[in-house]
């Protein structure tokens, strides 16, 4: 994906990532990245960690998100913010899209 100021959705591909989940990233520079997350009821987003801050918007569906232990429900409009190398994940509740941005961006995504 070329870095561009503007992000046309039509113009950009999805990247299966696991069963029930892919991605599309939005943008990003050295400093940020924002990607979209599309879920399939039942997908996990399995339980992991990264030296990334994290901050994620449940644009729709719904999701248990769960970070250091502690689970919540999360529906459309709401969000959760994860600090660096702690263990979060989420379980796809009824089919949804996350939007996830990222300090710095992640490598391993592009």
């Amino acid at each position: 994906m070329e870095n561009n100021a503007f992000f046309i959705e039509k113009n950009n591909g999805w990247q299966m990532v696991g069963e029930g989940v892919k991605r599309q990233i939005t943008g990003y520079n050295n400093g940020l990245m924002m990607v979209k997350v599309a879920f399939e009821t039942g997908a996990v987003g399995a339980l992991h960690s990264h030296p990334h801050t994290q901050a994620s918007y449940v644009a729709s569906g719904s999701f248990e998100a769960e970070i250091d232990g502690k689970k919540q429900v999360l529906n459309a409009g709401d969000c959760f913010f994860v600090q660096p190398n702690l263990i979060h994940g989420v379980v796809c509740l009824t089919a949804g899209v996350l939007i996830d941005v990222f300090n710095p961006h992640r490598e391993d995504f592009i």
